[in-house]
C-alpha cells in the first residue's frame, strides 16, 4: 500500500466533481448555488456537524485570520478544536485541521473511501460541498469540542451555511466577487449576513455605514444579539515591530474606567486587557478584536475558556502569507491581498512597518479581480513590477498586468514561470528594497513553497 499514491487518487476523485473555484466567469444562480445538495448529503451522513459547537465566520477580508485566532484561543484552553478554511496554500489537507494539525493523508484517504457511497447518492455535488462534508465528519470522528468554520464564498448559499453556530462572525465587508455576490456593498453585505441564525449571537467587525446598516438590520430581524467591534468592543494599538504587535481591548461598558486609565486617574486597579499577536498590520488588530469578541461570547456559556488561555492562544497563532516576512536579508514579504481594499491595507502596512524602503512587486492575480484597482493602491510604494501568473486556470495573463502597470507610469516586465519570476525579483532588488509577492493567495503560496525548498530548515 502506497499512501501517497492513494492520496493523489483521492485528490483526483475530489477534483473530478464540479469545482467552481476553477471556473472562469462564474455566474451566481439558484441552480448552481443552493443548500439542497449539502443538506441531502449531511442527512445521509447523520448530520455530523451537530456533534460539536461551531464558530461560523464570513466576510470579505480577515475571515481566515479571525478563524485561525479563534481556533488557537480555543485550543490553548485545553479543548479540542477543528478548523476548516479554504483555499489551501500548499496541500489540500491544510483545509481540515484539528488542534492545528492538518488531517493526515492516510486518514483523508480512509475518510473519502468511507463517504464515497453517500456522495454517490447526491447528484451534481461539488468539490467544495464534499470537502465541507468531509471536514464535518472528521471533526465528529475526532470528537472535537468546537469547530471554527470559514465560509467559502458569500454566506447565505455557501455549503457551510448548514450549521447551527454558537456564534456567527462577520468580518470586514468590501468589494469582491461582484459578479457572484452583487455590485453594491449592500448586496454583498446581505449575502454575508445570510449566516446569521434566528436568536443566535453575531459578532460584526467595524464596517462601512452601508454594509453595517444592512448587517445590523438583518441581525435585528433575526432577533440575534449583536456585538459590534468599534461600538461594543474597542481597542487601541500599543507597539509593533517586524515580529509582533501589542494592543489593548475593552468594552463600551468599561469606557468610563478607560477614560480614567488614559488620563492617569484612579481606577481601583482596573486596566484594559493587553494582547500580543504575531500577525502584522493595523487591520490585524481589527481581526484580533473581532476574534476576541467571538471568544468572549463563547465564554458566557463555557467556563473552560480562561482569559489567560485566550491570551496565550492568540499569541501563538499561525496564519501564513498575511504580511509574512520569510526573509530579512533579502527582505521578502508574502501577502494574500487580492482586492482593492486589501491592497490599500497592504500599502499602509508597508508604510507602517517598512517606511522608506522601496518595493519590487512580484504580482499575479486572478482574471476576475479588480487588478487595476489593486495596482493603483500599491503603485505609490512600488519601484518596479515583475508580472507573472500561477498555474491556476483563472490566472490573468502576465502581459496584461504589464499593460496596466505601464499605464500607471511604472516599470514592469512579464516573467513566466513563477519560479523564474521570483528569482528575477530577487535579482532586481537592492539592499534597501523589499521583494513583495501579492495579488493572489495562489501566488504567495507558490513563492512560499519555492522558498521552503531552498531553505528546508524554515518552519
Amino acid at each position: 500500500m502506497n499512501i501517497e499514491q492513494d492520496y493523489q487518487k483521492t485528490l483526483d476523485y475530489l477534483y473530478s466533481f464540479v469545482d467552481y473555484s476553477q471556473t472562469r466567469q462564474l455566474v451566481y444562480s439558484s441552480e448552481k448555488f443552493n443548500l439542497d445538495r449539502m443538506t441531502d448529503l449531511l442527512e445521509i451522513m447523520d448530520n455530523p456537524q451537530q456533534a460539536y459547537q461551531v464558530v461560523h465566520v464570513t466576510g470579505t477580508k480577515g475571515k481566515g485570520s479571525v478563524s485561525a485566532l479563534c481556533a488557537s484561543a480555543i485550543q490553548y484552553a485545553g479543548l479540542k478544536v477543528g478548523l476548516y478554511t479554504s483555499p489551501h496554500l500548499i496541500d489540500f489537507n491544510e483545509r481540515i485541521q484539528v488542534n492545528g494539525e492538518p488531517i493526515p493523508h492516510i486518514k483523508m484517504v480512509a475518510l473519502v473511501e468511507k463517504l464515497k457511497p453517500q456522495i454517490a447518492r447526491v447528484e451534481e455535488i461539488t468539490t467544495f460541498e464534499i470537502s465541507t462534508a468531509m471536514a464535518f465528519q472528521y471533526f465528529a470522528d475526532e470528537k472535537v469540542d468546537y469547530a471554527v468554520v470559514e465560509v467559502g464564498l458569500g454566506g447565505r448559499l455557501d455549503a457551510t451555511n448548514v450549521v447551527n453556530p454558537a456564534v456567527s462572525v462577520i468580518t470586514t465587508i468590501s468589494y469582491d466577487h461582484q459578479a457572484i455576490l452583487g455590485n453594491t456593498l449592500a448586496e454583498i453585505a446581505a449575502e454575508k449576513a445570510g449566516i446569521i441564525k434566528p436568536g443566535l449571537p453575531v459578532v460584526i467587525s467595524a464596517q462601512t455605514s452601508e454594509a453595517q446598516s444592512v448587517v445590523t438590520r438583518i441581525a435585528e430581524e433575526m432577533k440575534s444579539s449583536i456585538t459590534l467591534v468599534g461600538r461594543d468592543i474597542l481597542h487601541r494599538p500599543l507597539e509593533h515591530n517586524l515580529e509582533h504587535q501589542t494592543f489593548q481591548i475593552w468594552s463600551s461598558a468599561e469606557q468610563g474606567l478607560m477614560d480614567e486609565y488614559i488620563e492617569g486617574g484612579e481606577t481601583n486597579g482596573w486596566e484594559p486587557e493587553t494582547f500580543d499577536i504575531p500577525l502584522l498590520g493595523a487591520h490585524q488588530l481589527d481581526n484580533a478584536a473581532t476574534a476576541l469578541a467571538a471568544i468572549k461570547v463563547l465564554q458566557k456559556t463555557d467556563n473552560r475558556i480562561s482569559n489567560s488561555a485566550i491570551s496565550r492562544g492568540v499569541n501563538a497563532v499561525k496564519w501564513p502569507c498575511r504580511f509574512e516576512i520569510i526573509s530579512h536579508q533579502p527582505m521578502v514579504v508574502l501577502d494574500s491581498a487580492h482586492n482593492r481594499d486589501s491592497a490599500l491595507k497592504l500599502r499602509l502596512t508597508l508604510d507602517d512597518y517598512l517606511p522608506g524602503r522601496g518595493v519590487v512587486l512580484l504580482f499575479g492575480a486572478s482574471e476576475d479581480k479588480d487588478v487595476p484597482g489593486m495596482l493603483s493602491e500599491l503603485m505609490p510604494r512600488v519601484d518596479q513590477v515583475i508580472a507573472t501568473q500561477s498555474i491556476h486556470p483563472r490566472a490573468l495573463e502576465a502581459g496584461k498586468i504589464v499593460e496596466y502597470v505601464h499605464r500607471m507610469g511604472k516599470k514592469a516586465q512579464a516573467v513566466i514561470p513563477l519560479e523564474s519570476a521570483f528569482y528575477a525579483a530577487l535579482e532586481l532588488a537592492n539592499d534597501n528594497q523589499v521583494v513583495l509577492a501579492a495579488g493572489s493567495i495562489f501566488l504567495s503560496a507558490a513563492i512560499k513553497e519555492i522558498w521552503m525548498k531552498l531553505h528546508p530548515d524554515m518552519e
